[in-house]
């Protein structure tokens, strides 16, 4: 598809001219010169009709300069004319209500167009946020994503030939397929027209040789954006840019943001963990036997486990709440947050209550809570297998 830019001729030579972008040192390339004008020289600035290609810029035809107007025209503004103060506007409000406060007005008498002035509240209580949004609550700000930045990657394409410019594109785009792919339609589109194509395996050969410095130049810009958004970027999303880092081959300044990036991600997971067991052990000092037991299914970082003495305080706690006092609604709640708990094997109910739909519901979660299998009649699971031990393979240091 072309496109249309400005360029400058940079020379004039006897088969062929040089142009650059106007303004700018790329792109560049040679056109033709039977598509200059007659009497064109270099520091001329054309608008050109040009096609991007895998193998640079090519400029398909040359349109008229631009030229200012012979003569020096003004545009003069007139003012419009005030509306007399005759003419009243009245905008009904959304939702049809002035409509039916017209309509009432009419069949009171009142002349129509007139509107009563609503009335006021002088009160100088502040609304509340429902009030003062329309109805909607105002929401506590989350943790976001990483910011997008393309520093890296622009001063990575800056350093590259008007030939290699298009494929590096490509390969910050979807790295060799996204390259390949683009080879490949526009050859398909090349045989269609009649013209040459172009040669795959050079172009290959370019996209391997960018292929690192694209890929480091896309991780630094990660990097910046995880290290610009500080303590609001999500836990999930810093793992996922210090763990990247063993796909690329550091240079020094990438070393050293890795680095930074792993003290962040350290800090971060210390803080969430302190926080986390901060939660948990209120809601054990409150006897808050569902929130401490869902607490401890969820753990801010996934390689996190309750502490044994804490998960025992778990334990004990909602076995002494799984009462065949409690409510119906309450005991299967609790339940069923126990039963994918850690701690699920160790807890222990004193009772079910006497419901025939909540001992239905009380089978289903008997195979993980080994107490309840056994106060129904119902035969006890074995435990889990052990899991057998895995050596991990040591990956490679950036």
């Amino acid at each position: 598809m072309s496109r249309c830019i400005e360029i400058e001729i940079t020379s004039i030579g006897s088969e062929s001219a040089t142009w650059r972008a106007a303004g700018a040192k790329l792109p560049k390339g040679t056109l033709p010169l039977h598509l200059l004008p007659g009497g064109a020289k270099s520091g001329d600035v054309f608008r050109a009709d040009a096609d991007q290609t895998m193998e640079g810029v090519e400029i398909v035809s040359l349109l008229p300069q631009k030229t200012a107007s012979p003569r020096k025209e003004t545009i003069a503004l007139i003012p419009q004319k005030k509306q007399s103060e005759e003419v009243t506007v009245t905008y009904a409000p959304k939702g049809g209500r002035g409509r039916r406060s017209n309509e009432g007005d009419r069949r009171s008498g009142a002349p129509r167009g007139e509107r009563k002035p609503r009335e006021r509240s002088t009160s100088a209580e502040p609304r509340s946020p429902r009030e003062s949004r329309g109805g909607r609550r105002e929401r506590p700000s989350r943790p976001v994503g990483p910011p997008v930045l393309t520093t890296h990657r622009n001063a990575f394409l800056a350093t590259l030939t008007p030939e290699q410019l298009p494929v590096a594109e490509q390969l910050l785009r979807g790295g060799l397929p996204a390259v390949r792919t683009a080879v490949a339609e526009q050859n398909k589109t090349a045989v269609a027209q009649g013209r040459p194509t172009v040669n795959a395996e050079a172009i290959d050969r370019i996209a391997n040789d960018l292929l690192g410095k694209a890929n480091l130049a896309s991780w630094k810009d990660r990097a910046s954006g995880a290290q610009s958004a500080g303590k609001e970027l999500r836990l999930r999303d810093l793992r996922a840019v210090v763990t990247s880092a063993k796909t690329v081959i550091l240079d020094d300044e990438a070393r050293a943001m890795l680095t930074d990036l792993k003290t962040q991600l350290h800090n971060k997971v210390e803080h969430l963990t302190n926080e986390w067991n901060a939660k948990i052990a209120s809601a054990l000092e409150a006897k808050d036997a569902l929130l401490a037991v869902s607490l401890a299914s969820r753990p801010p970082e996934f390689r996190l486990q309750v502490a044994a003495t804490t998960a025992t305080a778990i334990a004990t706690l909602v076995s002494e709440t799984l009462t065949d006092s409690l409510d119906s609604a309450t005991w299967i709640g609790l339940a069923q947050a126990a039963a994918v708990s850690p701690m699920h094997r160790s807890i222990k109910p004193t009772g079910i209550p006497s419901d025939e739909s909540l001992r239905a519901e009380a089978v289903k979660i008997a195979g993980n809570i080994p107490e309840i299998a056994k106060m129904l009649g119902m035969k006890v699971p074995p435990p889990p297998p052990a899991r057998p031990a895995t050596t991990r393979r040591n990956s490679p240091r950036s």
